[in-house]
């Protein structure tokens, strides 16, 4: 197993508050699939994805409880020095804000290089080399202009396609994609999504992180949606598109716009994601849920198998479920 996290538990504190952004979530990602991971903004998506690579700001961050194994070994507990050698080189990053991961203070150019040759034996010129022949890979119509650039010099989806680069330039074991094409218009996003398709080979995995449905269902072999600092389903994509299970996940796929939704509204999800300092009791989705049992409110659920998918509801296989207004 290339990824395994397992019962991990994320605070943030300040100020004497408790905040659980992450509450008992298991993952597993293997070479050759793609796990997407979905919900809306607050869920705790970003702040698991950070915490693989201990990018979280440790404090306010805290990892509480649980384990995060990368190729059998144990991140939480991995001395500095060593993650650092795992950063970029096996473990890369896509940032989901652009403009403030890139340093103002340097040009693109360098930015690049400094990753190739902090891990590379490579010397200056094959890293500006590799650097521009990446800029072109990712969309960018003029890579020599671009090395010469600092990030506020270019648009916001410039500055997301070069992230993109840096991300993969190295071709890592393990890509973690925080909204990776938010700022793209749909040609350069087809454009990047074919080249993570190629590069996350038998040999890669790739963890993508967002809110866009229509990304997820070209580019997931596996599905996580997360509500509320848990998991509340877990299916590989075919099934979960097919018949997901969970309220929630009902609920985010009938806001996706698609052929089936033209000519009508599409269903909103009423109320919005409780706070991370204040979740409700029972299911942390009960007071959104169209079809809440009074039990809910009382009962946290277990995440269970149901129907070949890992669900966080009791009430999952319930036919009723079929027929949600």
């Amino acid at each position: 197993m290339l990824l395994e996290l397992s019962d991990l538990h994320i605070q943030f504190e300040n100020e004497g508050q408790v905040v659980r952004a992450v509450d008992g979530v298991s993952l597993t990602l293997d070479r050759g699939q793609v796990l997407g991971l979905v919900g809306e903004s607050g869920c705790g998506k970003s702040a698991t994805a950070m915490s693989i690579p201990r990018l979280l700001p440790m404090p306010p961050a805290r990892i509480t409880r649980g384990s995060i194994r990368f190729d059998s070994r144990e991140l939480t507990t991995l001395p500095l020095p060593e993650l650092r050698r795992l950063r970029g080189a096996c473990i890369g990053v896509i940032f989901q804000d652009a403009l403030t991961s890139l340093s103002p203070l340097h040009r693109i150019g360098r930015q690049l290089a400094e990753v190739l040759l902090l891990h590379r034996d490579i010397t200056a010129a094959a890293a500006c080399d590799t650097a521009r022949e990446w800029l072109g890979r990712v969309g960018i119509p003029d890579p020599d202009a671009c090395l010469s650039a600092y990030p506020h010099e270019l648009s916001g989806g410039m500055q997301q396609r070069v992230m993109i680069a840096m991300g993969l330039i190295l071709e890592p074991d393990l890509v973690i994609a925080d909204e990776p094409t938010t700022a793209l218009d749909v040609t350069i996003q087809a454009q990047v999504l074919n080249l993570m398709r190629r590069l996350y080979r038998k040999n890669t995995g790739l963890l993508l992180i967002t809110h866009d449905m229509g990304v997820v269902s070209q580019m997931a072999t596996q599905i996580a949606v997360m509500y509320a600092g848990q998991i509340v389903e877990q299916a590989d994509a075919a099934s979960f598109f097919a018949a997901p299970r969970h309220p929630y996940s009902i609920a985010l796929l009938e806001a996706m716009p698609s052929a089936a939704t033209r000519g009508r509204k599409l269903k909103a999800i009423p109320g919005q994601v409780p706070s991370a300092g204040n979740y409700p009791s029972g299911c942390r989705f009960h007071d959104r849920c169209p079809v809440a049992r009074p039990s809910c409110a009382q009962t946290p659920p277990e995440l269970e198998p149901c129907g070949g998918h890992r669900v966080r509801c009791p009430w999952a296989g319930d036919s009723k479920l079929d027929d949600t207004p």
